[in-house]
């Protein structure tokens, strides 16, 4: 533990340890999101970083947690820029949410390791597919703060809002899985204006119901 806190060259023990923590999580993301999650081993990741299987264990207890923590690096940046597409979009329901889908889909994309990653490859471990499942939710529960933020809550409405956050963004995941896939057939800028349409309608929709209880 000693060795580890020392300083070498200017830079800190705990420095040196998050660097290489970092390169494991890039040379995850590389296997993860290019050859898949059966390619991704330690050995393989280590190669791909550079380094021993000792510095593997000394950031991960194995494997899985790896790419768990590949997959929170993924879904901590969605968050963060759907967030700051908000903030920065005027407060229209439809300019809101066009920001925030586009923000979403073209971080998916632009990069297409961390679409698969989040999408393809969050299917075929059980890690991922319970991370994803929590994911979900944390992103519903996100979804649902911002629509009570612009819309309100009629009296009895909580329900009726955490239900349709959970519809829309389990939608908006199961509709980008399938235009990854090429099932649907259409450009990424029209995928973001008409799930943007159907956002906005489906949260006018929700509005309207809640409040004739």
């Amino acid at each position: 533990m000693a060795t580890a806190s020392r300083t070498y060259g200017g830079v800190s023990g705990q420095d040196r340890r998050a660097k290489r923590r970092e390169q494991l999580l890039d040379a995850g993301l590389e296997l993860l999101g290019t050859r898949g999650w059966g390619a991704t081993t330690m050995t393989a990741v280590c190669a791909e970083a550079g380094l021993t299987e000792r510095y593997f264990y000394e950031s991960f207890r194995d494997r899985e947690e790896l790419l768990v923590a590949v997959f929170d690096r993924i879904t901590a940046e969605a968050a963060q820029v759907v967030l700051a597409a908000v903030e920065a979009s005027p407060r229209e329901a439809r300019a809101r949410s066009r920001s925030a889908i586009a923000a979403f889909v073209e971080l998916m994309t632009d990069d297409p390791r961390k679409g698969r990653v989040a999408f393809v490859e969050a299917m075929g471990s059980e890690a991922l597919q319970l991370r994803r499942f929590r994911t979900i939710s944390t992103f519903a529960a996100l979804l649902g703060e911002q629509a009570r933020d612009f819309y309100g809550t009629p009296a009895g409405g909580d329900r009726l809002v955490e239900l349709t956050s959970f519809l829309l963004v389990g939608g908006l995941a199961e509709a980008l899985i399938a235009w990854l896939g090429g099932e649907l057939e259409t450009t990424r800028e029209q995928l973001i204006k008409d799930c943007a349409d159907l956002f906005v309608a489906t949260g006018e929709a929700a509005v309207r119901i809640a409040a004739n209880r």
